[in-house]
């Protein structure tokens, strides 16, 4: 068969049409569908997410946050080892970034464990780090299939101190936890409670009516590796496994 001449390309292999406006809708469809083929392909069965700056580093004033974030994430690591030798469960995850985003990944691989990444392209600041699996880093350019999938695996999430990205990422997952809208429980935890404190004053909400007295509960803080854990170990349920990813599906669609 001869091949196609230049103006009778395939529509899936015309890179001017998958590129234009009329092709965003098969964009935004492969974002979805290729973390989910990967992860099925690698038996990923569920996720701890870590949340927090970019611009936290080795270095940094803020270094210790950078040590802690790794060795809770080796924590993490070790103990999904104890629930899955195979190591597909409760899988450190972050943005793939640097500062806390590579200490969770560099801390779960001091463990000997998977870890992924949902990397962004940005103009500054967003560089995948040396420490994600390869097969397991993913790239994404709508900001709402990154979150998706934060949220689609996600059995915990850990923050870390951050700026307008972190904010932005933990008040999703306070969104979608204080409407249900998710049908399975995700322990959140705000790591570094002084930080924090100082820059998100919840308790105000309740005060002016805004939020339910319950629906600060849905927070939980830790100021050390040990007390994350057993905040972890306490409120994450991990589920039997069934093979493949275990995906967070909506209260309205099973």
């Amino acid at each position: 068969m001869d091949p196609p001449t230049s103006g009778s390309l395939l529509a899936y292999l015309d890179p001017s049409f998958l590129n234009e406006e009329a092709g965003r809708p098969l964009r935004i469809l492969s974002e979805y569908l290729h973390p989910l083929d990967v992860l099925k392909r690698r038996g990923i069965h569920d996720t701890v997410v870590f949340f927090g700056s970019s611009r936290i580093g080795e270095d940094s004033p803020l270094s210790a946050y950078y040590r802690e974030a790794r060795e809770l994430a080796a924590a993490v690591t070790r103990w999904s080892h104890e629930i899955d030798p195979s190591g597909a469960r409760l899988v450190v995850c972050s943005g793939g970034g640097g500062g806390i985003m590579e200490a969770a990944n560099r801390g779960a691989r001091d463990a000997g464990g998977h870890t992924i990444g949902f990397n962004i392209g940005l103009p500054t600041e967003q560089r995948p780090n040396r420490f994600l699996d390869p097969e397991l880093t993913f790239e994404f350019h709508y900001f709402f299939m990154r979150k998706l999938w934060f949220a689609h695996l996600a059995r915990a999430v850990i923050v870390f101190p951050g700026g307008f990205g972190t904010l932005d990422e933990l008040f999703e997952f306070l969104t979608l936890r204080q409407t249900g809208k998710l049908a399975r429980e995700i322990c959140v935890v705000l790591y570094g409670t002084d930080y924090w404190k100082r820059v998100v004053n919840l308790e105000a909400l309740d005060e002016a009516g805004m939020v339910d007295r319950g629906h600060l509960r849905l927070l939980h803080r830790a100021d050390s590796v040990d007390e994350a854990m057993r905040c972890l170990r306490a409120n994450v349920l991990p589920g039997a496994p069934d093979g493949g990813p275990q995906l967070a599906h909506s209260t309205t669609c099973a």
